[in-house]
């Protein structure tokens, strides 16, 4: 597939599905690239760029550049429609993203055996080997598009957490959550079961070379107040990696899944950092995912950004191998594409902004005051550990609650979650095996005996199992034959045959709107009025996702998701005419043959001077160095002058800058303007142009002007067109 031609063609994906077969096995980590060269510019300590990206939005000024971070980038997703998935993950991909975690939402955790069957309504985690096996074929191409390895993940938890790790393995799965305190704590699995299925599931994962992300920053996101279970989360933290060493699992395929304690309006860099220069000193052979914090994350997101941001400072300032990029869904349950891309772009922004920071701040170890809570943090962990041994270990610990206790160990606030050790779902599931045990297998857990069969490979016995023999993996296609993948695509199969299109934000042709508005009013009434407003606009399943109040009594801004109840035939619609580009040379030749000389200002009351110089200044590229005289009068200039300057130095042509619109005074300018020339009988002497960000061409021209330049304008494009209008006034 070659970058940005064609579209990905799910049904394609999904045709012969029984026979794909994965083409690699396991997690795959960046190559760093260290000092390297991209573009104008030294980067430190980033990875190797992609073959094909799109860069931020301010690439463009940057000569498109687009250096990729040193960490794996994470995205997560969970539309709970796989074959929109693997849309956003090509979108996640192109920008930056390696690791797609396709997540469930909390219902999907409530399940309790391996489903087949479509997850649709439920959650997003692609549990049925079809999910699995369609998105890692995507996954395939997607690879060969941007030119890197993508990891793909998803979550080994619940009674049914080693069939999915086998299942994973078989289906070319590169990395999964695997935790049994998460189960334990967070499902009320039972705890020797739990364990047990840990321990064969981590050694699956083992065999399959999957990273595994433990789930302790749970309990963060869990206590009341997240900032004292710091202790705890060190403990949870040994626990699960010296289990996982145990069950064969690679130290350099253990991450620890780190997410700083606080967040805005606390003090969060001065509070989080102790604990994760605690966390990278004790744990220094392992691996870090850094994640934001999402327990305060409310439906801003604006504040999200700014949290996620401050996180990424933590990362930076003392390591991350995979950042992981929480959207705003958390709070707003709005899982949509453009936040996904969002949130990786504020990964890369800061990682590119950050790079080589580290070269000249170094974190002061020998402070006193840090070291001191840094130290304090390990040894509330020994003193912790200590204590569950003198209890009688993990299980009697939980028992009694230990546990995301939102006090500051010692302390006990007595909120912890507390467990039944012979409790719990699945208690007494687990029986123990007989001396002539036997499973003819590959990668299991404890003894096997394979020497009563004569042989020291025990999948030898049925010549493979389904990890060597792939034609003993039974492919289930579809259960449900109301709810499937092939019915969801023939639903929107007339909008992709005959080119019609709908807005998206979660599925395709979802029709969904986002509507931001303002109302003088309280919250309540601000919210009544927008819910009023967009059902008046026709939208349908309208519902408010965000409100802010800009002050009790004057006023709160509100946003409003709703679905359009109509669609766009493709056809119908007119492209503006881009503005046509002569080359430097030939605009240089034009202006020798026949000087060309602008009168230009901003106008009103308008001091926005920048964009307006970097049309005109040489420095900037603009259309002095093709030749143009440029007469500058300064900002906030009245229209009248510049006319009047325009008649005294018999200029060709006035360039007026005008940024400010409140009451559309940018538009009642350029009418004022032209009333003004036609006025004084000049207009059709003098080319007439006016730039602006809220300016466009067919509002300029409408308002009387030649021609509307907006944003991103260059000067060599305002150039050709004033050569242009003036070779097409000479006839």
């Amino acid at each position: 597939m070659k970058p940005f031609d064609q579209k990905l063609d799910i049904e394609a994906i999904l045709n012969d599905l029984e026979h794909y077969v994965p083409r690699r096995k396991g997690w795959t980590w960046h190559k760093r690239a260290g000092r390297q060269k991209i573009g104008k510019f030294e980067f430190l300590d980033m990875s190797e760029n992609l073959k094909t990206s799109i860069g931020l939005p301010a690439s463009h000024a940057f000569d498109s550049i687009d250096p990729q971070p040193k960490a794996i980038i994470t995205t997560e997703i969970a539309s709970g429609r796989f074959e929109d998935d693997i849309r956003r993950m090509r979108m996640a991909a192109i920008h930056g993203a390696d690791h797609m975690m396709v997540i469930r939402t909390a219902g999907q955790s409530h399940f309790d055996g391996l489903i087949e069957g479509t997850p649709q309504g439920v959650g997003g985690i692609p549990i049925t080997r079809k999910q699995v096996r369609a998105q890692r074929k995507a996954l395939d191409m997607i690879e060969d598009e941007v030119g890197r390895p993508i990891n793909y993940h998803s979550y080994v938890s619940g009674v049914a957490g080693p069939e999915i790790a086998v299942m994973f393995v078989e289906e070319g799965v590169n990395g999964a959550h695997q935790d049994p305190q998460y189960n334990i704590l967070y499902r009320n699995i039972n705890m020797v079961r739990s364990f047990v299925d840990a321990a064969e599931s981590k050694k699956i994962m083992a065999y399959g070379q999957l990273a595994q992300i433990d789930g302790a920053h749970n309990a963060n996101a869990t206590a009341v107040e997240a900032w004292k279970v710091t202790p705890e989360l060190l403990v949870q933290h040994a626990i699960n990696t010296t289990f996982s060493l145990a069950c064969g699992i690679n130290e350099e395929n253990i991450c620890l899944s780190t997410v700083p304690p606080t967040a805005p309006p606390a003090p969060c860099v001065r509070m989080d950092l102790p604990y994760a220069i605690a966390l990278r000193q004790l744990f220094c052979n392992v691996r870090m995912r850094a994640q934001m914090n999402t327990k305060y994350m409310e439906s801003s997101v604006r504040e999200a950004t700014v949290t996620h941001t401050l996180n990424l400072l933590i990362s930076q300032l003392t390591s991350a191998d995979i950042q992981s990029t929480i959207t705003p869904d958390e709070g707003r349950n709005v899982p949509w594409h453009i936040y996904n891309i969002e949130a990786i772009d504020t990964a890369k922004q800061v990682f590119a902004g950050l790079d080589g920071i580290n070269e000249y701040l170094k974190i002061d170890l020998d402070n006193p005051q840090l070291k001191a809570e840094v130290r304090q943090l390990k040894e509330r962990a020994v003193l912790m550990m200590e204590e569950m041994l003198e209890v009688g270990g993990y299980f009697e610990s939980v028992a009694q609650g230990f546990f995301v206790d939102s006090g500051f160990y010692p302390q006990r606030n007595g909120d912890g979650i507390a467990r039944k050790v012979q409790g719990g779902i699945a208690a007494d599931t687990v029986y123990p095996r007989g001396k002539d045990y036997f499973a003819p297998v590959t990668a299991h857990f404890g003894d096997n005996h394979p020497e009563l069969y004569g042989t020291d490979d025990p999948v030898s016995v049925i010549s493979g199992c389904t990890f060597e023999d792939r034609s003993k993996i039974i492919y289930i296609d579809e259960l449900d034959e109301t709810d499937n993948v092939y019915l969801r695509l023939e639903e929107t199969r007339r909008m992709r045959d005959q080119g019609i299109v709908k807005p998206e934000m979660e599925w395709q042709h979802d029709g969904v709107v986002l509507l931001t508005m303002f109302f003088p009013l309280s919250v309540d009434l601000a919210k009544a009025a927008a819910l009023s407003m967009a059902k008046q606009m026709n939208l349908q399943e309208t519902e408010v996702i965000h409100t802010e109040i800009m002050h009790p009594m004057e006023g709160t801004r509100v946003e409003v998701k709703g679905k359009v109840p109509f669609e766009i035939e493709i056809n119908s619609l007119k492209i503006e005419e881009k503005p046509k580009m002569m080359d430097e040379e030939q605009l240089k030749a034009a202006v020798i043959a026949k000087p060309f000389k602008i009168i230009a200002a901003t106008v009103g009351e308008d001091e926005h001077s920048v964009g307006l110089r970097e049309i005109i200044d040489i420095k900037h590229g603009g259309i002095e160095k093709f030749g143009f005289e440029c007469i500058y009068l300064g900002t906030s200039v009245a229209l009248s002058k510049l006319v009047d300057a325009a008649i005294e130095t018999s200029a060709d042509a006035i360039l007026i800058s005008t940024i400010i619109s409140h009451d559309d005074v940018h538009y009642k300018n350029m009418r004022k303007l032209h009333d003004i020339c036609l006025e004084k009988g000049v207009r059709d002497r003098l080319i007439l142009v006016a730039g602006g960000t809220q300016v466009t061409p067919e509002l300029a021209r409408r308002n009387g002007m030649d021609e509307g330049f907006g944003r991103k304008t260059k000067g060599q494009q305002v150039a050709t067109f004033l050569v242009l209008r003036r070779n097409e006034a000479r006839g």
